[in-house]
């Protein structure tokens, strides 16, 4: 393996090597807290709670997306259907500076979550690739 360049092995998902369920919920609500307190633009594109902060709601949306994606549990998909991420992101402006407050709070998560190595490397890019995906607008 190349050094800093992590890929999965047979039966080691992300989700496996970032250490499961525990973990994986908690960048998600980390992420959603980071954005609640850095990014406020971007948390208000989302439905928000009676205190301001992204529902609930959507943070187990996010949770329960983020198990499935990173190779873990697929209840996402039995519960919500294939994420069709575009399609669910078409209503909101997505241009760069959505993109890149999205990518700041998922940098803060992680490094609050003291994430790091090959596997935060591989998320870094994976995380950076769909971000970009997303954008709509130029």
């Amino acid at each position: 393996m190349e050094a800093g360049k992590w890929s999965q092995s047979p039966g080691e998902t992300p989700f496996e090597k970032l250490g499961g369920e525990d973990v994986v919920r908690a960048l998600a609500m980390r992420f959603y807290d980071a954005m609640d307190r850095d990014e406020p633009a971007l948390a208000h594109l989302h439905r928000l709670d009676e205190n301001g902060r992204v529902h609930p709601e959507s943070r187990e949306h996010f949770a329960l997306f983020l198990r499935f994606w990173l190779g873990g549990p697929n209840d996402y998909l039995l519960q919500r259907g294939h994420p069709m991420l575009r399609a669910r992101h078409a209503p909101f402006p997505v241009d760069a500076d959505m993109r890149d407050a999205w990518l700041r709070a998922m940098t803060t998560a992680m490094d609050e979550l003291g994430l790091h190595g090959e596997v935060r490397e591989f998320l870094d890019g994976r995380f950076a690739h769909v971000a970009e995906f997303l954008r709509n607008v130029p």
